[in-house]
């Protein structure tokens, strides 16, 4: 029998407080151990041929060096260790993950901030670190374009993008939504896609991407400074307008509307209901919403990301006529999510994610068609009935 090699996690973090906490988190799981651990940012990079983790987690804030540079360095030096970011729940912790996210790291956690003991603390951060440490520390794929490794966070086999090229499913109706849920590996996924989407999208666009209040917050308003299309956090009663993307508010499940449940004048709908597969904004509720509203006129958009959010979603969309996207293994941070509604059979298409902002382009350029499609019909109508 062969023993699991425990995987190596570097700790980074100015605090003694806090590394000890973390060392403690590491204690609980059997098949982790502690590489080392460093105060600054420039000690973490000295140690790294020493320490040979297989992770590391890394404190925003930090005197010599701080997380952001370290991370820049480390991946200009060709390392794609995956890096874990350990942020404060403030403006500026928040901010400068956001830039570490879509600066390469793979994802992140908040340090504990309100907890009664020390063991609630270690308590809280096990349940939401050790499950994202060991979705970055399975076994890498073969080497692909993307600058991250590619971990599966659920025992999916893998099914080649080649398959679904040459037998895709067919399309479903021309779309006249799409709704996109993401995760772990997420900011970075959505700087590709959406500043790829032109200024005349003729679609609206629901995100809903796992992160606290604060953070979703400050991603509407980064992806807006870089995109084409105007991005905002959605606000209750918002309408869904075409050419706009909605980011779900943290911790705000994120619904569609309408009159009589129809797509005639659908508006956004926050609500704070129970957290569903663990999420809070949970893609599942979106999608639902989507496809009642919408029915056959929904395009789905699985990325990145950790466990299964939107496979049930996926599933009432398809059984409504809409359509499925995901995001292929090699690009991906995590193949959770993507990979459960590759698995179940319904996706239309497997993309690489730098083709999909593309196959989005694609589906919306049907949607345009059949529209100029109806406005000519409309003209003939009027026509015949003046009898020219």
């Amino acid at each position: 029998m062969t023993l699991r090699r425990r995987k190596r996690i570097l700790i980074v973090d100015d605090s003694a407080v806090i590394r000890s906490l973390l060392r403690s988190v590491l204690f609980k799981d059997p098949h982790l151990e502690v590489a080392a651990t460093a105060a600054d940012g420039a000690s973490a990079l000295a140690c790294l041929e020493t320490a040979r983790p297989d992770l590391i987690l890394l404190d925003v804030d930090m005197p010599v060096m701080d997380g952001l540079a370290t991370l820049r360095d480390l991946r200009a030096r060709g390392y794609t260790i995956p890096v874990v970011m350990c942020s404060s729940l403030t403006r500026r912790g928040a901010q400068v993950t956001l830039e570490a996210l879509a600066a390469g790291a793979s994802d992140y956690v908040a340090k504990p901030l309100a907890q009664a003991s020390r063991q609630e603390a270690v308590d809280a951060l096990a349940a939401d670190l050790l499950p994202r440490i060991h979705a970055l520390t399975r076994p890498a794929q073969p080497p692909s374009a993307s600058p991250a490794a590619s971990h599966s966070a659920l025992p999916f086999p893998s099914l080649a993008p080649e398959h679904f090229a040459a037998n895709p499913q067919s399309p479903g109706a021309a779309p006249s939504v799409v709704v996109i849920a993401v995760s772990t590996g997420g900011p970075a996924a959505l700087e590709t896609v959406l500043p790829s989407l032109p200024a005349d999208f003729p679609l609206p666009v629901l995100v809903v991407q796992h992160m606290p209040e604060l953070f979703t917050r400050l991603l509407a308003e980064r992806l807006d400074s870089r995109c084409s299309l105007r991005v905002a956090e959605a606000a209750e009663d918002e309408p869904v307008t075409p050419g706009t993307v909605f980011i779900a508010r943290g911790d705000w499940h994120l619904e569609v509307a309408g009159a009589d449940d129809s797509a005639a004048h659908p508006r956004l709908h926050l609500t704070q209901a129970a957290p569903e597969n663990h999420c809070r904004p949970a893609a599942d509720v979106l999608f639902r919403s989507a496809a009642r509203v919408y029915g056959a006129g929904v395009l789905a958009v699985v990325l990145t990301g950790m466990g299964a959010d939107g496979l049930n979603g996926c599933r009432l969309i398809r059984h409504r006529g809409g359509s499925v996207l995901a995001q292929d293994e090699a690009s991906s941070t995590v193949w959770g999510m993507p990979g459960a509604v590759a698995n179940a059979g319904l996706v239309n298409r497997i993309v690489p994610l730098t083709a999909m902002a593309g196959e989005i382009l694609r589906y919306a350029g049907r949607a345009a068609a059949s529209r100029q499609c109806q406005e000519i019909r409309r003209m003939i109508h009027e026509i015949r009935k003046i009898g020219v």
